[in-house]
């Protein structure tokens, strides 16, 4: 499977015990719905890797212990850490409303309250402290902060997302 075919769920941070278990650290806000997983993919280099999961739960808040069937040892456990974790993008739950998932909106239209079509998403930028919409309009890049307040409405249909950029922003970049 190709990862641009899958999402990415957490990284393996530590070996939990001599038999083999890991800890995954999950990058999710709901880590209960993973806690019964059948199998996984595991990065290994630049592949995914599936692995079957023998035994699955959660430690502590958002970490989940796991034993793969074929991970006996501590040392095979230590191999892994550092390791992504990748689910089939069919496995993602379905969000409604104005939740959506960065990968989703990718092509959709930016709707300003004020100025109307301000550009298309062309990308969403999360390394920063504030996460970024990337669009383009006319050959220009904006950069629109992903933020509630912001953001008025999500509409799959139209494939837009109506918003109220600050006062200034938009004059920025386009004018």
């Amino acid at each position: 499977m190709l990862k641009e075919q899958c999402f990415y769920l957490g990284k393996i941070v530590a070996k939990h015990s001599y038999k083999g278990e890991v800890l995954v650290k999950l990058d999710t806000d709901e880590p209960e719905i993973y806690e019964n997983m059948e199998s996984v993919f595991v990065s290994r280099g630049n592949n995914l890797v599936p692995f079957f999961i023998e035994r699955c739960r959660l430690h502590k808040s958002n970490l989940l212990r796991i034993k793969f069937d074929e991970v006996s040892s501590e040392s095979e456990a230590i191999a892994l850490v550092g390791s992504g974790l990748f689910l089939p993008l069919e496995m993602l739950p379905k969000l409604e409303g104005n939740k959506f998932y960065y990968h989703e909106v990718i092509g959709f239209r930016l709707v300003d309250e004020k100025y109307g079509d301000i550009g298309v998403i062309q990308g969403v930028n999360d390394r920063a402290a504030q996460v970024l919409f990337e669009a383009e309009k006319d050959g220009k890049t904006l950069l629109i902060p992903v933020n509630d307040d912001i953001i008025l409405k999500v509409d799959r249909e139209s494939r837009t997302i109506h918003v109220a950029t600050p006062e200034g922003l938009v004059d920025l970049y386009l004018f």
